[in-house]
């Protein structure tokens, strides 16, 4: 069990930091796969945490120092991804970031985060929030399964 504890935690952290990028992996079924083994439901949820909250910081930054071309060819997204993501953003507002654990929307608002400039502060409140909301709710759900 040790072993898994370890090594579950870095596989997780990884799933989740990966996740968080434009990289097609899902970090829940690590979590939830860790959470039916007997480990920690608030250490998985800190570290899964941790690990896509980095992970949308990876974006920020790509967006924030990259230049569009280079931030298009590293994230897969199209002229119209961009679009979109920055309609969002600017209807939306700050609040979509809470959003930014979302699937398909969410990698590209925080890559548009960093290109608009957006306080870190705030982009780490808001993205932190709704991706620590959404690992409780996950671990929860695996829990009463």
């Amino acid at each position: 069990m040790e072993y898994l504890s370890e090594f579950g935690h870095i596989g997780l952290f990884l799933a989740a930091f990966l996740a968080a990028t434009v990289l097609p992996l899902s970090s829940e079924i690590v979590l939830g796969a860790l959470l039916l083994n007997g480990l920690s439901p608030l250490t998985l949820v800190i570290t899964a945490t941790t690990g896509n909250v980095l992970g949308s910081l990876t974006n920020y930054g790509l967006g924030f120092w990259a230049n569009r071309h280079v931030i298009k060819k590293w994230s897969g997204m199209s002229d119209d991804d961009f679009a979109r993501a920055e309609q969002r953003f600017s209807r939306y507002g700050l609040i979509s970031l809470f959003f930014a654990w979302v699937p398909v929307i969410g990698d590209p608002l925080t890559i548009i985060a960093g290109v608009l400039r957006v306080q870190l502060r705030w982009f780490l409140i808001l993205v932190t929030a709704g991706k620590l909301l959404r690992y409780i709710a996950i671990t929860l759900m695996t829990l009463q399964a």
